[in-house]
C-alpha cells in the first residue's frame, strides 16, 4: 500500500532524462506510486514500458486532444489507431485510458471542435470495451465534455457504470464540479491549491471520496517548490493542502485519497 498517490505524471517526458534514476529513488522513499500518462501513442508505449520496470508505476495510455500531428512523422493530424492501442491495453499495468478530452484554450472550438470530439469519442468507446477510467484533459471545455459524457452515457444502459474516470486538472466551479460526480467521475487537484484559493469551495464542499491528488509533472510544482521542475514525490503537498482547506486530519485525507485511487484503477 502507497503512503501517496500521484494519480497523473509524465515521467514520460524527456525533461526527465538526465536524472530519471534520482526521480524514481525519491519516488520509492517517499512511497509514492504514479500513473504515468500519455499524449500519443510513442508516449503511451513508453508509459507502459515505466511501468513494467517499476511497480510504483501504473500507465494511462491515450492521445491529448490538441496532439495535432503524428510524432513519428511530424505530418497529419493524430487520430486514436485502435490496433496499435490494442497491443499496449494487454499489459496489465495499463489501468486508464487518456488523458483525453477537449481542449480550447489551444484550440478556438469553432475551428477544431469536430476534430477533437471525434478523437474523445474514439476513446470513450474503448475505454468503455475494455472496462477502463478515462483520465480526461478539459480546458475551457467543461460544458462540452458533460454534454458529450451525458449523452454518451445514455444508449449504454446497464453498461453506464463503465463510463467513469476522473478530471484531471480541475479547475471549474463548484456547481460544475457536482455535474461530475453525478455521473460517477472524480476530480483531481494539483499543486496550484497551493498557492491560490480560487478552488478552496470545491475542495470544502466535494465528498472527500470524489478527490485525487496528482501533480501533472512535471508541470506547476507546489510550493515550496514552485518554479522548479515538478515530480511526483511532491504530491504529498497537494495532500497536505487539501486538509488543511478541508480542515480535516491530514493522515486521515491521506489514506481516504490512496483508496481514492487505487479504487479508481480497480488495485
Amino acid at each position: 500500500m502507497p503512503k501517496y498517490f500521484d494519480v497523473h505524471s509524465h515521467l514520460n517526458f524527456s525533461d526527465y532524462q538526465k536524472d530519471f534514476g534520482e526521480v524514481i529513488k525519491r519516488l520509492k522513499e517517499t512511497e509514492t506510486h504514479t500513473i504515468v500518462v500519455g499524449t500519443d501513442f510513442e508516449s503511451s508505449a513508453k508509459g507502459v514500458d515505466l511501468a513494467g520496470r517499476h511497480p510504483e508505476i501504473y500507465a494511462c495510455i491515450g492521445v491529448h486532444p490538441i496532439r495535432e500531428t503524428s510524432s513519428s512523422n511530424g505530418t497529419g493530424p493524430v487520430d486514436f489507431d485502435i490496433d496499435k492501442f490494442e497491443s499496449l491495453i494487454q499489459n496489465p499495468k495499463v489501468v486508464m485510458i487518456g488523458e483525453c478530452g477537449l481542449d480550447f484554450y489551444h484550440a478556438k472550438k469553432e475551428e477544431d471542435f469536430d476534430r477533437q470530439k471525434k478523437l474523445f469519442l474514439a476513446q470513450i468507446e474503448f475505454a468503455v470495451a475494455h472496462n477502463k477510467p478515462l483520465m480526461i484533459h478539459a480546458r475551457n471545455a467543461y460544458e462540452e465534455i458533460l454534454e458529450i459524457l451525458e449523452e454518451a452515457r445514455l444508449p449504454l444502459g446497464s453498461r453506464a457504470s463503465k463510463l467513469r474516470g476522473n478530471i484531471h486538472f480541475f479547475a471549474g466551479s463548484w456547481e460544475v464540479a457536482q455535474r461530475f460526480f453525478a455521473i460517477g467521475f472524480s476530480i483531481s487537484f494539483t499543486g496550484v491549491i497551493t498557492f491560490t484559493s480560487d478552488y478552496d469551495e470545491v475542495i470544502k464542499n466535494a465528498p472527500l471520496n470524489m478527490i485525487l491528488s496528482e501533480t501533472d509533472a512535471p508541470y506547476v510544482a507546489p510550493v515550496p517548490y514552485r518554479g522548479q521542475r515538478n515530480e511526483p514525490s511532491y504530491v504529498s503537498e497537494v495532500v497536505k493542502r487539501i486538509a488543511e482547506i478541508r480542515r480535516e486530519d491530514e493522515e486521515q485525507v491521506r489514506a481516504v485519497l490512496v483508496n481514492n485511487a487505487l479504487s479508481m484503477i480497480g488495485y
